[in-house]
């Protein structure tokens, strides 16, 4: 029996190390076409999809910097980068059936859209998943911003971020065994507790924008498909969230 999503048009962020698989460098193509078929299973359940891809993968503006880099190059030099991921993810999509576009923050006509605000609302709502690439197209910010940025802009019900881990832990549970798992957070509590789920510029954006965060496993089969549908392993962030820390049994959640 089928399970009614939960949110009606969502945004999905994974970082560019997602794509590498078990590489040390670039794209690995079976784990593109895998996160490719969980978000087909998102569409098939009705729900409207776009994406943001980071690009450490290739190219990490921030890294680049602290080795001396002028830093606004940097940061644009990481934003074709993401580029690069974005038309990666397309063709892995459109493999599939599914079709998507790519809309760049940086004007690039040859290659893909540029990014304008109405024509991306209007390819949810033809059934597109939507790519935005290139961050805000402004150096100094972070993919994470361009993800709050976008599913602002776009009236997305969440945000989505796809992590290594079903959530978020008061530490890194593949290093601290005696990690716990936070059931929901609020916003200022990610903040406060300086916890590195997304830069505080994107939790800001997301607060004043209203819409909830939920950090799931990207890498476990299901997972994306099970949260959108209220299921599944993950952590809420929202504005009315009553913090319960998870070290084992049923979670209780009472988010939106």
């Amino acid at each position: 029996m089928n399970v009614a999503p939960k949110y009606r048009r969502v945004l999905l962020k994974i970082s560019g190390e997602a794509l590498m698989g078990d590489q040390q460098f670039g794209i690995d193509w079976k784990t593109v076409h895998r996160i490719a078929e969980e978000v087909e299973a998102v569409r098939k359940l009705d729900v409207e999809v776009c994406l943001v891809i980071g690009a450490g993968n290739i190219f990490r503006g921030a890294a680049a910097a602290k080795e001396g880099m002028e830093r606004a190059g940097a940061d644009y030099m990481g934003m074709l980068a993401t580029v690069i991921n974005a038309l990666a993810m397309q063709h892995a999509l459109e493999d599939r059936g599914v079709p998507s576009r790519v809309m760049s923050a940086i004007p690039m006509q040859s290659v893909c859209e540029p990014y304008i605000r109405r024509r991306g609302i209007r390819h949810l709502e033809r059934g597109r998943v939507v790519i935005f690439a290139a961050g805000t197209g402004n150096p100094y910010f972070t993919t994470d911003t361009a993800a709050a940025l976008r599913a602002a802009e776009m009236g997305c019900d969440a945000l989505l971020k796809g992590t290594q881990v079903d959530g978020v832990y008061t530490a890194d549970p593949r290093l601290d065994p005696n990690a716990k798992r936070y059931d929901s957070l609020s916003y200022l509590e990610v903040l406060a507790k300086d916890l590195k789920v997304m830069d505080a510029a994107a939790i800001t954006l997301a607060r004043d924008s209203d819409i909830p965060i939920l950090v799931l496993n990207i890498h476990k089969p299901g997972a994306f498909a099970s949260v959108v549908t209220g299921g599944g392993h993950s952590t809420l962030i929202w504005s009315g969230a009553e913090t319960a820390i998870i070290s084992g049994g049923k979670n209780v959640r009472t988010g939106p």
